[in-house]
């Protein structure tokens, strides 16, 4: 966990801080840990296997989901003009750092300030159908269907759960390709 803080919370957002104040804006890089703004529980998987009595929790490490937002952090930086840049890091209940996959912290900050419009930035070609072909719009029964059959799986999950956290938070949700443009960025010199 000790490098997850490091490069999301140091290097790589440090560089996402760095180019929004280069192009004029006036960014401030955070952590989910910082004035506790990200609080999180333990994300818990179980299966079952042959044999067994019941389902078995499966334990994976340090990972996380959102359980709350503290508002009066996020408000103190928005009224000052500043953009955040928050690092998917969340504080657990025993004051542990764990690892919250970023499209759901976006989606849990959108939802808490009430945001018109979510955009979501990705390295792939968004959500994709059956035929691997990228989906230009998705309804909420859609999304529930792709994912009961297993066609939305993966990385693909967190962002059709942002949309249907956009349908619940009567906001907006877009998710844009950057394959061609984060490519280079990611992998400069």
């Amino acid at each position: 966990m000790d490098v997850v803080q490091m490069v999301l919370g140091g290097l790589v957002n440090k560089e996402i801080v760095s180019l929004i104040n280069d192009s004029g804006g006036m960014a401030v890089g955070v952590t989910g840990k910082d004035g506790n703004l990200i609080r999180a529980r333990r994300m818990e998987l179980t299966e079952t296997n042959e044999g067994s009595v019941g389902p078995e929790t499966i334990d994976i490490g340090q990972v996380g989901e959102v359980e709350s937002i503290n508002q009066a952090v996020l408000e103190s930086l928005i009224d000052g003009d500043f953009i955040p840049v928050i690092a998917p890091i969340g504080v657990g209940p025993n004051g542990e750092s764990l690892n919250i996959n970023a499209d759901l912290v976006a989606s849990g900050v959108a939802q808490h300030i009430n945001a018109e419009k979510l955009v979501l930035i990705t390295n792939t070609p968004g959500i994709l159908d059956e035929n691997n072909d990228p989906i230009a719009s998705l309804s909420r029964k859609k999304a529930a269907s792709l994912i009961s059959q297993g066609v939305i799986k993966g990385g693909m999950l967190p962002k059709a759960r942002c949309a249907l956290d956009a349908v619940e938070g009567a906001f907006k949700a877009h998710t844009l390709s950057m394959v061609e443009y984060l490519t280079p960025f990611f992998w400069k010199s």
